[in-house]
């Protein structure tokens, strides 16, 4: 790929505190390292130049913007992680998709698994897949499109991009799953992590976070 990532701003701070780093990321950027050169610079790689000790907890596809929340010392790291994993954590989308959709709400459950021969895409596939759940609503119906609000009650890989499409709405800009208008009129991926949510592992109080979408 010809990784060009933005780079203004070079790094957006939303919160920061002795425990931990909550970051707005652009679309374009990875969120942790590539294993070439080239692909070197990333969120994460970003964020070590000024807080040293920041450690990765969860990413975004290099196409996806919108918050990210990184540890800064190794306990905060393993209790964040832990409400990854108990799926403690609150995460809403935003995402523009294709067409329109008849209900104003719903979900999606199909079990997903990585489409080997093209990897990294992945595939639902209810036979060998893994188990995900995805909780959709309408926000507002624009000419072509729908603005929906996405809230992924799992965490596969490429989870709310296979899911809009599986149910016939892909997300537009998306360049491994949108085809037609859908993918060549715009020019990012139209899915953004706009709220974050999680109890401070130092403190032990809730913290939530939102970011407008900039698409």
């Amino acid at each position: 790929m010809n990784y060009q990532p933005p780079m203004d701003p070079y790094l957006d701070v939303v919160h920061q505190d002795e425990d931990v780093l909550v970051l707005n990321k652009p679309s374009g950027l990875l969120s942790v390292p590539g294993r070439q050169a080239m692909h070197k610079d990333s969120l994460q790689s970003r964020a070590q130049q000024q807080f040293p000790t920041a450690t990765t907890v969860h990413r975004l596809d290099m196409e996806t913007s919108g918050l990210i929340v990184m540890a800064l010392n190794k306990p905060s790291h393993v209790a964040i992680s832990r409400q990854f994993e108990q799926r403690q954590i609150g995460k809403q989308y935003i995402a523009r998709v294709s067409g329109h959709l008849v209900d104003d709400s719903g979900e999606i459950a199909a079990p997903l698994i990585c489409d080997w021969p093209n990897r990294p895409k992945q595939i639902v596939d209810f036979e060998h897949g893994k188990q995900a759940l995805t909780q959709w609503t309408v926000i507002s119906r624009e000419a072509q499109t729908t603005l929906v609000s996405l809230k992924p009650v799992t965490g596969r890989s490429h989870q709310l991009r296979v899911h809009m499409l599986h149910i016939g709405h892909a997300i537009v800009g998306d360049q491994l799953y949108a085809s037609g208008h859908a993918l060549f009129d715009y020019d990012r991926l139209h899915l953004h992590s706009q709220t974050l949510q999680f109890t401070h592992p130092g403190i032990g109080s809730v913290m939530s976070f939102n970011e407008p979408a900039t698409f």
